[in-house]
């Protein structure tokens, strides 16, 4: 039969089958291949492969010993390597036996293991009805080297995928595996396909587990199992230590990683304008990935359970009070926020990426979370204090936090380039006039870019040429004529209800 390997027994056939005085057609069907295979082996040149060896062509040097130095050890210690072992016996009997026998001793070891040794672990592989389970995990995504206007993007991303047929979701997280992160991720999740699984699994994250080293004890947190009860879900997670039991997200976790790297070079550059540009990359590619397998997702949809009406608790909540310094104190990082929220105490939910904060239950600022091993790192944005700097800008010199004023470096190029040419007191009021139209919505980059050229000509930049760069986008309100109406002229408005004035 063509494309099958013709054996030493059917050449032995075929040629007893010749000396008994059969034609070369009768013995190549004998043998059972073909007439022109027949006319091949026919050839002199051909003769019978040799046989696989089953014996031993020189004798173990590990005989005399194997029973009474080396079934101990493997008895005691089963994990114990052949290497290590050919060390033990180099050290028993020096020069006896040499490192080139390593390979014989790894075979002799590994037959033990064979007949003799401990049982393996056994992997059930799992059948995944429609609808049963969703899995989440963490995974670092450093690797892919993504960079956001030149700077290194630190970060993971937060994977979710339905077992049954394979639908993914992700998201960046720019700090730990935290409650926020997997409670946001989960719910985003689960909204995007529009329905809940009956359980959910995931590994031994503290974000959801007390790992408690009893193991009678309630494991899970009080806010995971709030998260579970408001979807009615049932959580589960795979034994701690034993990443093959979460192998349905193990392994696309690093599918995921490549096919964002391939897309990556595709795409000819890792660098990206803003986060969300990023974001929407990865939406993106998901997207594709998930039409692929849209026909086995529509099966499952219909087996999910129904969503809650709203979504519940995903963020931490913190209080903070607004020093006199226009600044607050979360996670040991210091906040601006703007200056007439000073002496208020504010709620604030701690998302992954920002804070949203709240005075009482209305919503007084969203501001974006800064990430970073350092305690007591600093978040100052200048347009929260800008407006008491112009009142006060002598007090620019010396602020302790005065090296996060500069928005770009051309900002602190230009407070250099004034304060070399300019007294104290003038370099600190031109330079906070420049902050000031900087501050105004849509114009940093026209300031930055203003203050760019100067220093390239080598001149001083000025304030009112700052100002004058925006003079003409200032329209005077056009002004409206007075009209004196009659009495009479509402007449006609009346006629249709019978009346007049």
């Amino acid at each position: 039969m063509p494309g099958k390997h013709i054996t030493n027994h059917q050449i032995r056939l075929f040629m007893q089958s010749k000396q008994h005085g059969k034609t070369i057609e009768v013995a190549a069907a004998r043998a059972g291949f073909s007439e022109r295979s027949a006319y091949r082996i026919q050839n002199p040149k051909r003769s019978l492969k040799a046989e696989k060896r089953q014996w031993k062509t020189r004798q173990d040097p590990f005989e005399d010993i194997w029973a009474t130095d080396l079934v101990p050890l493997l008895e005691a210690e089963p994990k114990l390597e052949a290497r290590t072992l050919l060390e033990e016996l180099q050290n028993r009997y020096p020069e006896k036996y040499p490192d080139k026998q390593l390979r014989t001793l790894q075979r002799r070891v590994r037959q033990w293991k064979a007949i003799s040794g401990p049982e393996k672990e056994v992997i059930f592989r799992q059948n995944h009805p429609p609808g049963w389970q969703s899995i989440s995990d963490f995974t670092d995504a450093n690797e892919l080297r993504i960079t956001i206007r030149g700077e290194s993007l630190a970060h993971r991303l937060y994977h979710f995928r339905l077992v049954f047929s394979g639908w993914e979701f992700a998201q960046v997280v720019q700090g730990g595996e935290s409650y926020t992160a997997l409670a946001e991720g989960m719910q985003n999740a689960f909204w995007s396909i529009g329905g809940v699984t009956e359980t959910h699994r995931t590994d031994s994250l503290s974000a959801a587990y007390k790992n408690l080293s009893d193991k009678t004890k309630e494991e899970f947190t009080d806010a995971y199992m709030e998260l579970c009860n408001h979807y009615g879900i049932e959580p589960t997670r795979n034994n701690k230590g034993v990443s093959h039991e979460n192998g349905s997200i193990e392994s696309p976790n690093r599918h995921l990683k490549n096919r964002l790297d391939q897309a990556l070079m595709l795409r000819g550059s890792r660098e990206f304008d803003s986060l969300d540009e990023y974001k929407s990359f990865i939406r993106d590619l998901l997207h594709r990935q998930n039409k692929r397998i849209e026909k086995v997702f529509v099966e499952e949809k219909t087996f999910l359970k129904a969503l809650p009406e709203r979504k519940t608790c995903d963020y931490e909540e913190e209080r903070a009070r607004v020093t006199t310094s226009s600044t607050i104190s979360i996670k040991h990082i210091i906040y601006t926020v703007p200056s007439r929220l000073i002496g208020m105490m504010l709620k604030v939910h701690l998302y992954d990426d920002r804070l949203e904060c709240y005075v009482g239950g209305d919503h007084a600022i969203t501001i974006k979370r800064l990430r970073g091993e350092r305690k007591w790192q600093r978040s100052i944005d200048y347009r929260h204090i800008i407006g008491t700097l112009v009142r006060k800008p002598q007090a620019f010199r010396n602020y302790i936090y005065r090296e996060a004023l500069f928005p770009t470096f051309a900002f602190r190029q230009a407070w250099e380039c004034l304060e070399r040419e300019l007294d104290n007191r003038q370099a600190c009021r031109e330079f906070v006039k420049i902050l000031n139209e900087a501050a105004r919505p849509n114009r940093e980059s026209r300031v930055n870019k203003y203050l760019e050229e100067c220093l390239t000509k080598g001149s001083l930049p000025k304030s009112e040429e700052v100002i004058a760069l925006f003079r003409d986008t200032l329209k005077e309100a056009p002004l409206l004529k007075g009209c004196i109406t009659g009495l009479s002229d509402y007449n006609v408005l009346l006629k249709e209800q019978g009346g007049n004035l």
